[in-house]
């Protein structure tokens, strides 16, 4: 049963990655960034985040208005380590978060001065009583910028959030009492860039995994000097009987 203290709770795993994997991480990614940075930076037309009715440009001016890298495909070696690194993480994901079952392809993102992810909710699914369902999200850090560039979470008890009580609760893999965030919680929508939100901001070691729940706004303050480099993916549950 997927619990709502799941989808809106906070959590890390220190030493996710250790230093060699970290170097190895970057390394990689280097090659690829210095191959063709500009395909994932400047030059791209398309993003991980969407907005219903609205373009792929759209989508990444409210959500990365100064820009990113983003590279969602990236090399076998590096999805591989990563891969390694959360079935390792297994016991400790597995006591605060035990719907998860699944972690999803990686992908990987730089930012640079003035550049950062606005407040958004990642949301259980488009149907969230329909599988696979995203439990939480998952963030690691290879390289930390000279300033900037917190990650924060930010809780809210407005009920604008909140779109309705998941029916029949039980029948549809819930607990009870399971509540599911309104669609559109980003600064696309006037009611969410309004709505009264309390924020949490961290600034983690390198190779600690930090988890948020998919029902729990989040976004990175903008980097003021330096780079941020980091991994990211999505934790999810594959069915009811997984």
């Amino acid at each position: 049963m997927i619990h709502i203290a799941e989808t809106v709770g906070v959590g890390s795993i220190e030493s996710f990655l250790d230093p060699a994997e970290r170097l190895h991480l970057a390394t990689l990614m280097h090659g690829v960034v210095t191959d063709d940075g500009a395909r994932f930076g400047d030059e791209r037309r398309t993003s991980i985040h969407e907005i219903p009715g609205h373009s792929h440009e759209q989508a990444m001016a409210v959500y990365e208005p100064a820009g990113r890298v983003e590279i969602p495909g990236i090399p076998d070696a590096a999805e591989k380590i990563l891969q390694a690194a959360f079935d390792r993480a297994r016991p400790a994901l597995d006591r605060v978060m035990p719907s998860i079952t699944v972690c999803r392809p990686w992908t990987y993102v730089e930012y640079g001065p003035g550049q950062h992810i606005t407040s958004h909710l990642d949301g259980i699914a488009p149907d969230p009583l329909a599988w696979p369902r995203q439990i939480a999200g998952i963030s690691v850090v290879i390289t930390q910028p000279d300033a900037g560039g917190d990650f924060y979470v930010e809780t809210a008890s407005d009920d604008r959030l909140w779109y309705r009580q998941a029916p029949d609760p039980a029948a549809n893999g819930y607990a009870e009492g399971m509540w599911l965030a309104h669609d559109g919680a980003d600064n696309s929508a006037a009611w969410f860039r309004q709505m009264p939100r309390t924020r949490w901001s961290v600034a983690p070691a390198p190779g600690t995994a930090l988890l948020y729940g998919s029902q729990l706004a989040h976004g990175t303050l903008p980097v003021t000097a330096g780079r941020c480099a980091k991994f990211i993916s999505w934790l999810a549950a594959d069915g009811p009987g997984s």
